[in-house]
């Protein structure tokens, strides 16, 4: 089987292909689930707190009398139903009809059921084959564009990440640390070798995607009062400079920025999108880090030129 992935680029790219969508399917649980999960930590972790908190002699009389209502929070929050990627199984949330593997057969499924629940008919979003249909094309095409090698295996890696990370944004406006420091390090690891970019132009990379955005944010803050970005942004762009390296940045944020700047007008245009209400900028991060995977170097060179 491995020799035919090697010699054979379009039985590779139709394995591959059908990976990306079993992994489109999953990234719709990682999507849905993950910020449900880190909600439950959050809560877990602020009970803690303010648990320490009210034993400490100082604390204020109300953090003391809430603290006498934490042991009920705990009690309710450790006999909450286990939830994450895993479990529970697959359900829809109106009727709670468990979702069979013929009804979780990528992009095929939804168009067989008409997008509609098999249990209360109740719609589903085409958001769920969508994500699919996109992690399976760009699989096939990073399958196409790397063949059987190391670098096919990271650039799926990353493309895969960054679909997670850009749906998850659009939804919460959060990055999740779950993703994005993975991400980076993986990045790092893979180029220890020299898979994408040098060890040292990855590890710059890595620095200055951060500090970049972050003197950002801190040169906006100072001027306006008000925070522009969110630090899983720097984050992402650390992890995008990690993957390849520190000459793919200013393309990166250049492209991200056009099309951040292009979405943002039509949508207070045509969608009467509040002035005032934040866009993630997560997703423009992602999929400029996409487009600098595959043409980031004719891109710099075209750049480049007129200079």
């Amino acid at each position: 089987m491995i020799e035919l992935l090697q010699t054979s680029p379009a039985a590779l790219i139709t394995v591959v292909v059908v990976l990306g969508l079993l992994v489109g399917s999953f990234l719709n649980v990682v999507i849905h689930r993950t910020p449900k999960v880190l909600v439950r930590e959050w809560r877990s972790q602020s009970v803690d707190i303010m648990g320490e908190w009210a034993q400490e002699a100082d604390a204020p009389p109300t953090v003391r009398a809430a603290g006498n209502g934490l042991a009920e929070l705990r009690t309710a929050l450790a006999a909450a139903p286990r939830y994450n990627l895993v479990v529970p199984r697959s359900a829809c949330p109106k009727c709670q009809h468990k979702i069979t593997a013929l009804e979780n057969i990528p992009v095929l499924s939804w168009l067989w059921l008409h997008g509609r629940c098999a249990g209360c008919k109740t719609a589903i979003s085409a958001r769920y084959p969508i994500v699919e249909a996109i992690t399976g094309f760009l699989s096939g095409y990073v399958a196409w564009r790397f063949g059987f090698t190391l670098a096919m295996l990271g650039a799926l890696i990353f493309c895969w990440a960054l679909i997670a990370g850009t749906f998850i944004d659009f939804d919460t406006q959060l990055l999740p640390d779950d993703i994005t420091l993975p991400l980076l390090w993986l990045g790092l690891l893979f180029n220890l070798g020299g898979t994408f970019t040098s060890l040292p132009s990855a590890v710059i990379g890595a620095i200055a995607g951060y500090l970049s955005l972050w003197s950002v944010y801190w040169a906006f803050k100072y001027a306006t009062g008000k925070e522009g970005m969110g630090y899983g942004d720097f984050k992402l762009l650390a992890a995008i400079g990690a993957w390849l390296g520190w000459k793919m940045l200013p393309a990166v944020i250049l492209l991200s920025s056009l099309v951040g700047a292009v979405v943002g007008i039509l949508l207070i245009w045509l969608a009467k999108h509040g002035r005032h209400v934040p866009i993630p900028f997560g997703p423009y991060l992602a999929a400029a880090g996409i487009i600098a995977l595959f043409w980031g170097d004719a891109i710099n060179r075209a750049y480049l030129q007129h200079f």
